[in-house]
């Protein structure tokens, strides 16, 4: 579908790509990867023909719909929703003319516009962008309010839902995590491993990409090279890769050696002239296999704190909010030496506003804050990435909260933070998001905080750099407090998992897996009615009493017992997944086939198991 031809691409001076050769076609789904600088953006817009080859082409078949996201959203008055329908234009052009149609009164034309919208198919249109909306986290009451009455970050959502409604055969999705919390991650999830056409995706997240492609094209050192699978499949397919070019590489390196040796020795020889100029050319003929050049692997590190006492800090019975309005209601959360929770729960929904208060940014509502004399707090947010001195290097910034510090210190310290020699001394103006989001963790690990609290501290970190963020918090004795949609980072960092949403912080008894799969319970649950009956059972549960949830015809379902009967599904399908995940895995039955004939057994019984809860979960709604 998608041919690149002798490509190459530059950027100014810089050569981004070289003799690029490879086909992409129908129906695959591709993770676009390397490192920051490498050229992926670009690539992007050269095959939306944005910007032109400097040597080669890029074979696009003209037929081919191209979607993607735009990178900026206009204020504009028209409603949320309006926008997201625009992206289906020949349909949104229907439907407006419908009502304006409807408006004058002119039935002739509003009959005229119901048979276009059947020729189109568009009839579901409005519906379709509602979940979409709904999908990325847009509540049902936000869908009428205008575009520009929506911050920065939603209407980056609202740009990724208007490019979803888009009819397309390719899609390109840049980064389209950054902005959406874990909820919204995994309902994009599911929607693209439904997309019918060809997907281009770049991303840092590997959890993201390990679910959602099929393939992967990895740009380094100004080379592109497509690998069959997913992210864990091309480390993997690379490194072998790697292993046997440097085999091959030492094999040649050593055989130049012989034949040199024998040049050198004998070329002044008349007996053995003859052989000695047939080696000479035989090592002008030979290709040269490059060594592995190793990268330089990022490590980063947090300092042991100086002081780390068992008790943190803690929040007791306390409303936090803004003014008289409360975001959360009654919290009791006890932070100890060696925690590790992880915020869960949609954005808008508190997680920002409960880390706030922890931080004591926020002032509570009601309630009590406490902390131990020694606690330290390590605080990352945005707006750390957005503090930072305009024109002011690194180096300048870390002197700022270390005075008298010697500067070789200062440069030790920023270069294990990857700004090596005169990178500590630029302007951070030039740099990218990433490394001004490097530099704002090298400044909280300087303080040898014993509590991290840190809110999406992944956007515009590569895949490098977050790898070794995930290593460095693992190391990190103290306590951490994490809001991420990085799940890699999640689950390599954090043991405990609070579910912040419909006011309420509490306990979340499972993993992101059966997080997910309460998600998805949750969410199809009876065409939606689920997911509010979840939240009503929520509530109830919160408030200690019964709360009304819908069934059908308009019924009442006992809010408690769906609650429970969820629950009770959701807890079966992660069992059976983790069953599943074990009878894939030889080592777990190593010692023999009783083993796999148990595994086999207790899947069996999960399974019937599920098929009774889930009969019994729906049975709460054919019985309302």
């Amino acid at each position: 579908m998608i041919a690149f031809r002798d490509f190459a691409m530059r950027r100014g001076e810089r050569l981004l790509l070289s003799n690029v050769d490879l086909t992409l076609h129908a129906g695959w789904r591709v993770g676009v990867i390397g490192r920051n600088g490498t050229g992926k953006s670009s690539l992007f817009a050269a095959i939306q023909g944005e910007v032109e080859a400097d040597r080669g082409d890029i074979e696009v078949p003209n037929r081919v719909r191209i979607a993607s996201v735009a990178q900026e959203t206009p204020a504009l008055d028209d409603p949320a929703l309006d926008f997201v329908l625009s992206g289906d234009a020949n349909v949104y052009k229907v439907i407006v003319a419908e009502r304006e149609a409807v408006e004058r009164e002119d039935w002739e034309a509003v009959a005229d516009a119901h048979h276009q919208l059947e020729e189109l198919g568009g009839y579901d249109a409005t519906a379709r962008a509602g979940k979409l909306l709904h999908g990325l986290g847009f509540s049902a009451d936000t869908h009428e309010r205008a575009v520009k009455e929506f911050s920065g970050g939603w209407r980056v959502r609202l740009n990724l839902a208007r490019a979803l409604m888009t009819p397309s055969d390719l899609l390109l999705l840049d980064e389209p995590t950054n902005h959406l919390d874990l909820d919204a991650v995994l309902w994009l999830e599911q929607w693209l491993l439904k997309y019918p056409g060809t997907l281009l995706l770049i991303s840092h997240d590997r959890e993201f990409l390990d679910e959602v492609t099929t393939h992967t094209l990895h740009l380094h050192d100004g080379k592109a090279k497509l690998y069959t699978g997913d992210y864990t499949a091309f480390e993997r397919q690379r490194a072998e890769h790697l292993r046997l070019q440097q085999i091959t590489h030492e094999k040649q390196m050593a055989e130049r050696a012989h034949l040199q040796s024998f040049i050198d020795r004998f070329s002044a020889s008349a007996a053995k002239a003859k052989q000695a100029q047939s080696r000479v050319k035989r090592l002008a003929k030979m290709v040269g296999t490059e060594a592995v050049r190793v990268e330089r692997a990022m490590r980063i590190e947090f300092p042991a704190p100086t002081k780390l006492p068992h008790a943190l800090l803690r929040l007791i019975h306390a409303d936090c909010g803004y003014g008289d309005h409360v975001v959360l209601d009654n919290v009791s959360f006890i932070l100890e030496a060696g925690d590790r929770i992880a915020l869960l729960g949609p954005n808008g929904a508190g997680k920002s506003t409960l880390v706030k208060s922890l931080v004591g940014e926020l002032d509570l509502l009601t309630g009590e804050r406490g902390g131990h004399p020694d606690l330290r707090i390590g605080y990352f947010a945005q707006h750390t990435v957005e503090s930072l001195h305009a024109g002011v290097s690194p180096i300048d910034h870390l002197a700022e909260i270390a005075p008298g510090v010697a500067t070789q210190q200062l440069r030790d310290f920023l270069g294990k933070w990857n700004f090596p020699g005169d990178r500590a001394f630029e302007s951070v103006d030039g740099f990218s998001g990433g490394e001004r989001a490097r530099l704002a963790l090298a400044l909280i690990a300087w303080r040898k905080p014993n509590v991290l609290l840190l809110d999406e501290p992944t956007n515009h970190l590569d895949l490098d750099v977050r790898e070794a963020l995930a290593e460095a918090l693992s190391d990190f004795p103290g306590a951490i407090v994490l809001v991420s949609h990085d799940r890699h980072l999640i689950g390599l960092v954090c043991e405990t998992f609070w579910r912040v949403a419909d006011g309420v912080a509490q306990p979340f008894d499972g993993d992101l897996d059966a997080y997910a799969v309460w998600l998805r319970t949750r969410d199809n649950s009876n065409d939606g009615k689920g997911a509010a009956a979840a939240k009503a059972a929520a509530a109830a549960s919160a408030a200690g009493k019964a709360a009304p949830a819908a069934g059908k015809g308009g019924r009442k379902v006992n809010p408690v017992k769906l609650a429970e009967a969820e629950k009770r599904v959701a807890e079966l399908e992660s069992k059976l997944h983790t069953l599943d995940m074990d009878l894939a895995d030889p080592t777990k039955y190593a010692g023999g086939g009783d083993n796999a004939a148990e595994l086999a057994r207790q899947r069996e019984q999960v399974a019937a198991e599920l098929e009774k809860a889930e009969a019994a979960w729906m049975g709460l709604y054919d019985g309302a």
